[in-house]
């Protein structure tokens, strides 16, 4: 498990079936706040994207919505979408999963506020997250713009029908591909370049399927 913050704050948050996303959120809280204290050149930043919010789900939602905005759907609007979707206690549960997992299993990262502002592969998961449930309640182009504009973002290219387990790692993130029905297990890591594909049925169950707890090393193809 990754030793934490190195300065010290809160206790260090415990994970599993222990985890609270209320914890999680007070420590990225105060994490933030001391860079606003630290880094006058960011306080603006760090005020914008979580001190302003009250919870951790419109924070994640702005955060979102900025990196992913056009000129056809704004920041407020796409922030209102991912909010009511992360406020969803499944997709809540899984994207403080997959944030602890980052936590816990990149050596690299010492904070929590570090992969939830500036991760793009935990970005990129959280997208998908938002576009698979947009998926399943048969809003599929929203979805799938969804699924644009991450890979155009965050060059990481995820069908929104394929399915994602809780605690997945996508470390560095860039050149990722994982097809329409691909399956991934609970508590997974995936380095760069990894591509789920198609096995060249033209149709019907034709991707991988994971399963838990499993690592995929950078540039596998499977």
């Amino acid at each position: 498990m990754n030793g934490g913050d190195p300065t010290g704050s809160l206790t260090c948050v415990k994970t599993g079936d222990m985890l609270q996303k209320d914890t999680v959120w007070a420590t990225i809280r105060e994490e933030v706040q001391r860079d606003y204290q630290s880094e006058p050149l960011l306080s603006g930043f760090m005020f914008s994207t979580v001190l302003a919010h009250d919870t951790i789900e419109e924070s994640l939602a702005f955060i979102l919505a900025k990196k992913l905005e056009n000129a056809v759907l704004p920041a407020p609007k796409l922030a209102q979408l991912f909010q009511e979707t992360l406020k969803r206690d499944e997709v809540s549960e899984d994207f403080v999963a997959d944030l602890v997992a980052t936590y816990d299993r990149d050596p690299a990262c010492r904070r929590y506020s570090s992969c939830f502002l500036y991760y793009k592969g935990f970005h990129a998961i959280q997208t998908h997250r938002v576009a698979h449930a947009l998926y399943n309640q048969g809003r599929t182009s929203l979805a799938l713009f969804l699924q644009s504009r991450s890979s155009e973002a965050f060059h990481v290219d995820i069908h929104p029908a394929a399915t994602i387990g809780r605690g997945m790692m996508l470390d560095h993130a860039t050149g990722v591909v994982i097809g329409e029905t691909a399956v991934v297990g609970e508590n997974c890591s995936m380095l760069h370049s990894v591509t789920l594909g198609g096995s060249g049925k033209v149709s019907g169950d034709r991707h991988p399927k994971i399963g838990k707890g499993v690592l995929i090393g950078a540039g596998a193809l499977v």
